[in-house]
């Protein structure tokens, strides 16, 4: 079956159009009020909805409401936050006033997939965290909003580079060919970008943990999938106003210890006469400047929310931080009765990066602690003009000043991002309706690097006739999302319920991309736009490097469906089913079925335990998929060949395969929800099954023409346990204390896999670059670290190694390491055994504290700052050493072994936060205030020597003399190393101010 996008896209909104005629049905209208039953006090925004349907609305600012239901509605549902859900039969009743009791429990009703659900009756492994509950502080990224809080996700910023992205991770690794990251949908929209969400407009995110919740999305939900909920206004208010700030202070956490001056000179370094802490010289305390405000509101059946967000965040490098300014638009309103309704969300960001250079980092760590900032304070006659006036220790291999590339060079970029969506509902009647959507993304994408005549620092020093360099990027992404489906809602009895969601999905993504680098400019011109014009020579081949791209049209078409049933209000069935296909496969296998089905049961309805309030059982099983990243995998690839005689030609040089499919993931999961009084439990148990990874072969040249295809092949099996604990420990009126801790663990196999096994991720130089540091084997662990044995220090100072195999002789060069007699072993791993969140929350009166700690155990990194400049190598005396508490005396080679592999268990108050509210008179035009100091990364207890025990779960290569780190391309098989290019840790103080008016 082909895949024909293009006039089925044409008729979504035709046919949504359809449903927009005029209807004629039996209608009556309800009206009330909702108080609370103690104080008397109405409820603004309480829920009221018609059982067995999606009709509703909410109480207006005195607490009244009106609904339109049709005759033979038979009850009204009552909620509202902190308070017992009611239900109330209709039957000849126009008014219907209610009192509502706090207190009791209530069923909250959490995002899913195409709509929602109560919690209760949900039967896979979904987490919500509202706003409330997120992680405090200047966050620069919206995922640490989520550090810690959600069992089995992980998200990791080793460092906190303003500018870089966190890992995330979600029930460990879900492919190693593919994408490793969860699918995030923003308002309903899927493949949202979430760097054009600001942190302040989020209400709430939910995580889809398992297999059954996230098979709804098919081939992108095989890493899980993170659903945004923006902030929107209310109905019956008017103009509310609110003001968010933050001024935050940040200094290094942490940093690389090191020899002194006089230590260095002591220990035989090259003593050039003066004393330079280069870390100091290279860092500074970074301010973060945080404004947000928002307008939202609501008048008769319509709501908005207007917000703007400005941020500008110094690093704790010089030079490195952004500037960003961002804007959303949420509308809702509702016409005809309240039978149709449309939501319309817009966002715009604006982002100008300035990256610094985290080499700067490396080089000041290893850079002579004698030698100094500037040529002219050097003992010696220096031309200090050819660099720029900085002192370079010329002839070095991989060592240049510090200051000088991050004073000299410039390193920027501009991000531009706009998102808009829509969704238009029609309510054919009170049991069904119909909803369409639109969406679209565009990303555009421009970073500069320039590098002076002046700079030794990348490509002057490995060509020194260059003569600079500039480097020109650009990209642009888009994205298009058109969307159909329908809801039926409806009782089956008075015991049951059923809701049924089926539609059809569009997708298109699509890339470009140029990048420039030039060289040869007979000065120092800092204005990017002259550069072409000034390099001296564009012929010359060696000083000009150009290349393109363009993606075609990547689509993805889909139908799915989705049923819910519930019996008796303790029998939960859930069951979906997508079918999809995409561009990216191969012709012959371009469509895959991912089926979903999960089973729920509350026991507690039928056993009655004294004070129970939950006790519910599920299971749920799903089956999901993943496309690779790159287009035409599946198609050939060949190459222009010039012939000696001047003819020309193609030659393959990657064969097609027509058969690649989906790599695919099923997996179970079994889970337990306890509640009883103050006290929460939640337990989960899953395993996954992941296979047909697309990766590239060899295969035979005899049938395919060429050795190099790429095919599905491989498979990889996790299973991991999480635990949520929740325990209202104080509960009154002017004092509560609430904790949580969330724990997960897992542990993944690769069973099968294209070479039996490897050693992977190279150390790097100098004098290391043949030394790998991870083992991938059949049937074993991921992430082992591996490595000969420490076992002292010889009389020649070089290391001595284990005997581990006891054969009297000691095998530990990097040739040998697969080697069965050699004598290597796993080190350790660079996944955690452990990792835990725990959270407190305490309120007196108009006070309140906030702390969240946050920690993992079992992993290890790899320490390549001590394994490269730690040993006291005497033809090393220009570059500083390492000096930590694990330093071996005596040790004058450098060789890794598990001396440098170290336990990096963390125990951190991440987050801590003291908060006062002040209350204002009815009348006054300040509804709230509130100010608040935040501490983040106050303290840290680990036996970790490097500046972040932060588990490393990806790998992007070595980098040496000024090269570049590729990170675009992560080795997700090769965790817990620690690089040198990584950034510091920071700790940051924030003073922050609400203003609700």
């Amino acid at each position: 079956m082909k895949l024909n996008f293009n006039s089925m896209t044409r008729g979504v909104v035709l046919v949504l159009a359809l449903f927009l005629c005029n209807f004629t049905f039996a209608q009556r209208t309800i009206t009330g009020t909702v108080t609370d039953a103690e104080t008397g006090e109405t409820l603004i925004g309480a829920n009221v909805l018609v059982v067995g349907t999606s009709t509703g609305t909410i109480t207006d600012f005195d607490g009244t409401y009106s609904l339109n239901v049709s005759e033979d509605a038979t009850a009204l549902e009552f909620s509202y936050t902190g308070y017992g859900s009611q239900r109330i039969e209709i039957g000849s009743q126009t008014v219907i006033d209610i009192a509502m009791s706090a207190g009791q429990q209530l069923e909250e009703v959490v995002v899913v997939g195409y709509g929602s659900q109560k919690e209760k009756e949900i039967t896979s492994s979904v987490t919500s965290v509202s706003a409330e509950e997120f992680n405090q502080g200047p966050i620069t990224d919206p995922a640490q909003l989520l550090q810690g809080k959600v069992a089995g996700l992980q998200v990791y910023n080793r460092g906190g580079d303003p500018n870089g992205r966190s890992v995330i991770r979600l029930r460990g690794i879900s492919t190693v060919g593919a994408n490793t990251e969860p699918l995030v949908v923003v308002d309903g929209i899927i493949g949202a970008s979430l760097d054009n969400v600001d942190p302040n407009d989020i209400e709430s995110v939910t995580v889809l943990k398992d297999g059954s919740a996230a098979a709804i999305y098919g081939s992108r939900g095989s890493a899980g999938v993170i659903l945004v909920t923006t902030r929107t206004g209310q109905k019956g208010q008017g103009v509310q106003f609110s003001y968010n700030g933050q001024l935050g202070a940040s200094t290094a956490f942490n940093s690389v210890p090191v020899m002194s001056a006089e230590e260095f000179v002591a220990a035989g370094g090259t003593d050039l006469g003066s004393q330079t802490n280069w870390t100091d010289e290279v860092t500074r305390t970074g301010i973060t400047n945080v404004h947000s405000l928002s307008a939202s509101g609501g008048s008769g059946n319509t709501n908005y929310r207007v917000s703007g967000n400005y941020r500008n965040v110094d690093g704790i490098l010089n030079n490195s931080g952004f500037e960003q300014f961002n804007g959303r638009v949420n509308l809702s309103t509702k016409a005809f009765n309240d039978r149709v309704s449309l939501d319309f969300n817009s966002s715009f960001t604006n982002r100008n990066s300035d990256y610094g250079f985290n080499e700067a980092l490396r080089y000041a760590v290893l850079y002579n602690p004698t030698a100094p900032v500037f040529g002219k304070d050097a003992p010696f006659p220096f031309a200090s003009d050819q660099y720029g006036g900085y002192f370079e220790t010329l002839g070095l291999f991989d060592s240049f000043n510090p200051v000088s590339i991050i004073e000299q060079n410039r390193n920027q970029g501009k991000r531009t991002e706009v998102t808009y969506g829509a969704r238009l509902g029609y309510r054919i009647t009170d049991n069904l309706e119909v909803s369409g959507r639109v969406a679209q993304q565009k990303t555009t994408l421009a970073n500069r690097a320039y590098y002076p005549t002046t700079s030794l620092f990348r490509g002057n020093a490995t060509s020194p006739t260059r003569k600079g360099r500039a480097d020109f990027y650009d990209e642009i992404t888009s994205f298009q999302l058109y969307e159909g489906y329908a809801t039926y809602v409806n009782d089956i009895g008075s015991r049951s319920n059923l809701r049924v969601t089926a539609g059809y999905s569009y997708q298109q993504n699509n890339f470009e991309s140029t990048y420039l680098s030039l060289g040869d400019f007979p000065n120092n011109i800092q204005d990017y736009g002259n550069l072409i014009q000034t390099s001296q020579d564009l012929q010359n081949a060696g000083f000009i490097q150009a290349n393109s791209a363009v993606s075609p049209d990547e689509k993805i078409i889909a139908f799915f469906a989705r049923a819910n049933f519930s019996f008796d209000d303790a029998i939960f069935l859930n069951a979906s089913v997508r079918r999809e296909g995409s561009t990216k496969l191969g012709e012959d296998n371009r469509w895959g079925i991912f089926p979903a089905l999960g089973v729920g049961v509350d026991l507690n309805r039928y056993l009655n335990f004294n004070r129970v309030d939950l006790l519910k059982v599920r299971l749920g099983y799903g089956v999901t998929g993943s496309l690779p990243g790159p287009n035409g995998l599946s198609q050939p690839i060949r190459q222009v060949v010039n012939g000696a005689d001047g003819s020309v030609s193609t030659e393959l040089i990657r064969a097609a395969n027509p058969d690649l499919k989906w790599e695919e993931k099923a997996e179970l999961n079994f889970g337990v929800e306890f509640g009883m009084d103050r006290f929460t439990a939640t337990l989960d148990l899953y395993n996954r099954d992941i296979s047909d990874f697309i990766l590239e072969r060899t295969v035979d040249a005899a049938v395919f023409g060429v050795d190099r295809r790429f095919e599905n092949a491989g498979r990889l099996t996790t299973q991991g346990a999480e635990l949520t604990l929740g325990y209202d420990v104080v509960n009154s009126s002017k004092v509560s204390w609430n904790t949580g801790v969330v724990l997960s663990t897992y542990k993944t196999t690769l069973e099968e896999y294209v070479i039996p096994q490897e050693i992977r991720a190279n150390l790097g130089a100098p004098g290391q670059n043949g030394t790998n540091l991870i083992r991938v084997a059949e049937g074993e662990e991921i992430g082992q670290i591996w490595g000969p044995v420490y076992a002292g220090v010889g009389e020649n100072g070089a290391p001595l190694l284990s005997d581990i195999n006891g054969d009297g002789q000691v095998i530990g060069d990097q040739g040998n390491a697969l080697n069965p007699e050699a004598d290597f072993q796993v080190l350790g791993n660079g996944i955690p055994d452990l990792e835990f969140g725990w959270t407190n929350q305490l309120r007196l009166g108009e006070w309140s504290v906030n702390a969240f700690f946050r920690g993992a155990l079992g992993h290890s990194l790899v320490n390549t700052f001590r394994a490269f400049y730690e040993p006291r190598i005497s033809s090393q005396s220009s570059y500083n050493f390492v000096n930590t508490e694990l330093v071996e005396e005596g040790l004058t080679a450098a060789q890794f072994s598990s001396l440098y592999v170290e336990k990096a268990d963390f125990f951190k108050l991440d987050n801590l936060t003291i908060s006062r509210s002040f209350s204002f008179a009815k009348d006054s035009a300040i509804r709230g205030l509130t100010v608040s100091l935040t501490g983040q990364n106050l303290f840290i207890l680990t036996n970790y020597t490097g500046t972040d025990p932060e588990p490393a779960l990806v790998d992007y290569g070595s980098a040496d003399n000024g090269g570049e780190v590729d990170f675009s391309n992560p080795d997700v098989l090769s965790p817990g190393i620690d690089r040198r290019y990584n950034y510091f840790a920071s700790r940051t103080f924030t003073l922050g101010v609400n203003l609700n008016f």
